[in-house]
Formats: structure tokens, sequence, C-alpha cells
């Protein structure tokens, strides 16, 4: 039986880490959680798993960082080669549609905003694990192919 690929949280709010892994068991979801309470720690992370291959399934990705923030941190990964197709989902209480705006022109594969209120919160999850991890077809991490021209 396969190992379900870890999920990257990245998230610097100690009770929003409890409370999303607690909505993980809640709705199901077998993924092992890693956090990373920063910018610098995520992109960290991210960088030495693409040089040993263990690159998360997907990163859920808070706005309001410390040190590097998330806008800087989904640039990054949405620019490096060896990281792009790892999904990046935006986790954030920001209904600013600035930040909506600015996460998808960097190439987020979703935005989500926090219910405030736990069942929905874990139905919410409940919903995007069962679309990344069971609707959506994904290629094999860290085999990325070259798209455009250069494909050919």
């Amino acid at each position: 039986m396969d190992v379900p690929a870890p999920i990257l949280l990245v998230e610097d709010n100690d009770d929003d880490v409890v409370i999303t892994k607690r909505a993980f068991e809640h709705a199901g979801v077998a993924n092992p959680v890693v956090v990373a309470r920063d910018g610098d720690e995520a992109l960290a992370y991210l960088r030495n798993a693409a040089k040993g291959g263990a690159l998360p399934g997907l990163v859920l990705l808070d706005l309001n960082l410390p040190r590097i923030d998330g806008f800087t941190v989904l640039a990054e990964i949405k620019s490096d080669a060896q990281l792009r197709s790892v999904p990046v989902i935006v986790l954030t209480t920001s209904r600013r549609e600035e930040d909506v705006a600015r996460c998808y022109s960097c190439h987020a594969n979703s935005y989500l905003v926090k219910p405030p209120e736990f069942e929905r919160f874990i139905e919410m999850i409940g919903c995007f694990h069962r679309f990344w991890n069971e609707t959506a077809t994904l290629p094999t991490l860290g085999k990325n192919k070259p798209c455009g021209k250069e494909a050919a």
C-alpha cells in the first residue's frame, strides 16, 4: 500500500496549526502533515525535498507569515522548475479581492478562505482533500516536463 504524500502546512499561528490538523483528522485525511512556521522554513523544506525527490503532495499556504510572506513563497515555488508542479492551495482568512487576484496571478492552484466555524472548516478540508487526492490527476512529482515549444 502506498504511503500518502505529506502535506506541507505553512502556518505561523499555533492555534491554526492545531485546528487544521484536527480538521484533517475529522475529515479522514491520512496524509502526514509537515508544518513550516514561516516562509523561509517552507522554502528550505521544499528545496531540500526537491533534492531528495520526496516533495509534498500539496502545500497549504497562509499569506500572512513572518520573514517571507505567502505571496513571495508562492512566487518562488511557481518560478522553480523543480517545485512548480506541486499544487499550492492558499488557505487564509483574507477575503480581499486584491489578495485573491494576486495569488492567481502568481499561479496558485486554489484560494480557500478559512471559515470561522470548525464544522464548516472540516467540510472544506474534506472537499479539497477529495478533489486533490481522489478526483484530480496529478503528475509524479519531481518528473516535471517543460511546456510550450521546448516540450516538443
